[in-house]
C-alpha cells in the first residue's frame, strides 16, 4: 500500500488567520476516509489544502507522484459542493465530464476519439450515458451529480476527494452514490467530506474528526466520548434495525 500524499504539521488559513493547526494526515492507496467535524471547522479548509487551493501557512504537503502511463491520469479527482448556480453555464454533459481530461495549462482543449469514448463509457457505467448531448441546466439534482462523479474520475486517479457529496441530490442518487463510492474504492483511495455522520459510517474505513485540528480515528466506529476528546460536536447517529439517533443525556 503506497503512500499518496503526506500533510507534515500543516498550518492553514487566510491572511492571517489561522483555521486549521498543526494538522498530521497520511492518505494512502485503498483508503476511505470520512471527514466530519463542525460548521467553521475547518474541513472545507483541508480539501482547499490537499487540492493545492490554497498553500499552507506553514509545514508540509508531499504529493506522492507516481510514473503514470496514461497521460490523462491524475494524483487527485475533486468532487465539489454543487449547487444550482451551477446550472447556468451553458455546457453539455459530454464536455462537463471531458473537462476532467483537460490541461490546466491550455486555454482551448481539443479531445481526441479515445477521450470522448473513455467520456461516453463512465457516463453509461453512471447510468447516465442517455444524457451526454443534454446541457446540465436540464438535468436533476441527481443527475448534475452524476455528471460532476464522472468528471472527477475520468482520469482515473488515485484519490478522489468529495466535499458533502449528499448536499444536493435526491434520495435515491445518495443510496447509489455510496455503493459506487465502495466500487470505486477497489481502485482509488477516497475522502469524502459529510456531516451526515450516521451514513458515512456506514462506509467509510477510517474517521478523521476536524475543528480547528485534526485527530485521526483508525476505525469507521466512534463514540461521544471519543469525540468529546477530539473536541468534535458531532451527534452520534447509531446503524441497528431501527434507524434512530442516540442523544447525549438530558433531563
Amino acid at each position: 500500500m503506497g503512500k499518496i500524499i503526506e500533510l507534515q504539521s500543516v498550518n492553514a488559513g487566510y491572511d492571517d488567520e489561522i483555521i486549521l493547526h498543526h494538522v498530521n494526515l497520511t492518505i494512502n492507496d485503498g483508503d476511505f476516509i470520512g471527514v466530519i467535524g463542525p460548521n467553521g471547522g475547518g474541513k472545507t479548509t483541508l480539501v482547499k489544502i490537499i487540492i493545492g487551493l490554497i498553500k499552507p501557512l506553514s509545514g508540509k504537503i508531499i504529493y506522492h507522484h507516481n510514473n503514470f502511463s496514461d497521460n490523462n491520469q491524475r494524483l487527485i479527482g475533486y468532487l465539489p459542493q454543487i449547487s444550482n448556480t451551477d446550472r447556468v453555464f451553458p455546457i453539455s454533459v459530454l464536455n462537463v465530464v471531458l473537462s476532467g481530461l483537460a490541461k490546466h495549462h491550455k486555454l482551448v482543449n481539443h479531445f481526441n476519439k479515445e477521450q470522448v469514448e473513455k467520456a461516453q463509457e463512465i457516463l453509461a457505467e453512471m447510468g447516465i450515458g442517455h444524457l451526454a448531448k443534454k446541457n446540465i441546466g436540464e438535468l436533476s439534482g441527481g443527475q448534475m451529480q452524476r455528471v460532476f462523479l464522472c468528471r472527477a474520475i475520468v482520469a482515473r486517479p488515485r484519490l478522489l476527494i468529495l466535499d458533502e457529496p449528499n448536499s444536493f441530490v435526491d434520495n435515491k442518487f445518495e443510496n447509489d452514490l455510496y455503493n459506487k463510492l465502495n466500487e470505486l474504492n477497489q481502485q482509488m483511495a477516497v475522502m469524502m467530506v459529510s456531516h451526515d455522520v450516521g451514513t458515512i459510517t456506514y462506509y467509510v474505513k477510517t474517521i478523521a474528526c476536524v475543528n480547528r485540528e485534526l485527530h485521526y480515528h483508525e476505525s469507521n466506529t466512534i463514540s461521544q466520548e471519543q469525540l468529546a476528546e477530539y473536541n468534535c460536536p458531532i451527534q452520534i447517529i447509531a446503524h441497528g434495525d431501527i434507524p434512530h439517533t442516540v442523544l447525549k443525556k438530558h433531563n
